[in-house]
C-alpha cells in the first residue's frame, strides 16, 4: 500500500480501509455452530484425559502409596474394589525395612532398579525433517497427555531420540512437573529426559511414580544450577520406592495401561479434529466450501 516509502509498512488506515468479504449472518452461525462441535469434542477429550489420569493416579495411591488393601486385610475385611484375585496377592500385614513400614514380603528399591534412561542422541542431519519434535515448551504442567508437537525442520542442535509410550520428563526447571507419555516417536530436547521401565509390567507403576508430586519435589531438591536448575537420571535414579512383587505391578499395569492407551487415543483424535477445523475455517468464509457439504464431513469424523 506504500510501496514507495522509503521504509515500506502497513498502518492502521490503511488496513482498515481494506474491504473484505463476510458471509450472511445465518451462514456465519451455521459456520460457528459446524466449526464448535469439532472445538466441543476437542474439550470432550481433554476433560476425559483428566478424568483417565486421575483415576489411574487414584488406584495408585490406594494400592502403593495408602496400601489400602493391606489394611483392609489387616482389620479383617475384603479390599473395596477388588476382585478376589487380586486380593489374594496383597498381604495381612506389615514389616519395618530400613525404618520404613512396609507391606509384608515387600521391599525398598531405587528407581533404576525397575526405570531405565535410554540414551539415543541424534545429530539434526540424522533426521528427517519431518520427524515429531517435542521441547519442553510442547510439554503441558502436571498433564500426561503430551498432545503437542512440532517438527525438526529448524533443530540446529543434537537431540535425544524417544519412541511412542516412552515416558519424557522436563528436567530443566523439574518445579514445572513437565512429564508426559509419548504419543508418536521423535526426537525431544536434551532438557528433556527418555524414560522407560526394564519390564512392560511395571510401566503404570513408574508412570505413576515419576509423575508424582513427590517425586518432582525430589528432583528439584537435588537439582543443581540457581537460575536454570536442572536435575539429572543420576538424581532421579537414587529415588527410593516401595517395591511390591512384580505380579502386583503387573496386575495394577493391566488396569492403567488401557487408560493410558485411550489418553493417546484421546490426544491423536483431537489433533485430527484440530487440523480439519483449521482446514474448513477458511474454505467456509471464502465460500470455497459450503455449509451442507461441511456438515457432512464434521458428521463423518465425528
Amino acid at each position: 500500500m506504500n510501496s514507495d516509502s522509503a521504509v515500506p509498512g502497513l498502518n492502521r488506515d490503511a488496513a482498515h480501509a481494506r474491504l473484505i468479504r463476510i458471509p450472511p449472518l445465518p451462514e456465519q452461525r451455521a459456520i460457528a455452530r459446524i466449526l464448535g462441535s469439532l472445538d466441543d469434542k476437542i474439550e470432550l477429550n481433554r476433560r476425559q484425559n483428566v478424568t483417565l489420569e486421575a483415576l489411574a493416579r487414584a488406584v495408585f495411591k490406594s494400592w502403593f502409596v495408602d496400601f489400602d488393601p493391606v489394611r483392609a486385610k489387616a482389620a479383617g475385611r475384603a479390599p473395596d474394589a477388588m476382585d478376589a484375585a487380586t486380593a489374594r496377592l496383597f498381604p495381612d500385614g506389615f514389616e519395618v525395612v530400613d525404618g520404613r513400614e512396609v507391606p509384608r514380603g515387600w521391599g525398598l528399591a531405587r528407581l533404576d532398579r525397575i526405570t531405565e534412561n535410554p540414551r539415543r542422541s541424534f545429530h539434526p542431519s540424522d533426521v528427517d525433517p519431518k520427524t515429531p519434535y517435542i521441547g519442553l515448551e510442547h510439554m503441558p504442567r502436571k498433564c500426561v497427555a503430551l498432545d503437542d508437537w512440532g517438527s525438526t525442520d529448524t533443530i540446529e542442535s543434537n537431540k535425544f531420540g524417544f519412541d511412542r509410550g516412552e515416558i519424557l520428563f522436563g528436567k530443566l526447571r523439574p518445579y514445572f512437573h513437565k512429564v508426559g507419555v509419548a504419543a508418536i516417536s521423535g526426537v525431544c530436547s536434551t532438557d528433556i529426559l527418555v524414560l522407560r521401565p526394564t519390564e512392560l509390567n511395571w510401566f503404570g507403576f513408574v508412570l505413576a511414580h515419576v509423575s508424582s508430586d513427590e517425586f518432582v519435589q525430589h528432583t528439584d531438591q537435588s537439582s543443581h544450577g540457581t537460575k536454570m536448575p536442572r536435575t539429572s537420571w543420576k538424581d532421579m535414579a537414587r529415588y527410593q520406592v516401595v517395591l511390591p512383587p512384580e505380579l502386583v505391578a503387573s496386575r495394577y499395569n493391566d488396569f492403567a495401561f488401557p487408560l493410558i492407551q485411550s489418553i493417546v487415543t484421546n490426544v491423536h483424535q483431537s489433533r485430527t479434529l484440530a487440523a480439519l477445523r483449521d482446514a474448513l475455517l477458511p474454505k467456509l468464509l471464502s465460500g470455497e466450501l459450503r455449509v451442507r457439504e461441511a456438515e457432512q464431513v464434521v458428521e463423518e469424523v465425528l
